[in-house]
């Protein structure tokens, strides 16, 4: 998946889907019902200090990664 521009970076699921479910061995019921910022929490004894994206990143990752293309 590419922003219009053509040099956006894939966001990564994979990693992100690992952590989640592999790491942290939530349900994934509940991997996908937390939000960023409650993800951030769960994972931060890993990372030491993980800060959630801002909303203007958060904003950016919607324009570039948006729910409806083209529904």
């Amino acid at each position: 998946m590419s922003a219009a521009t053509g040099n956006a970076h894939q966001f990564p699921w994979d990693a992100i889907i690992a952590l989640g479910l592999g790491l942290l061995r939530l349900p994934p019921r509940a991997f996908w019902a937390m939000t960023p910022k409650e993800l951030s929490h769960a994972l931060r004894f890993i990372g030491g200090n993980s800060f959630p994206p801002t909303r203007s990143a958060m904003a950016e990752l919607m324009r570039i990664f948006p729910d409806d293309q083209g529904a």
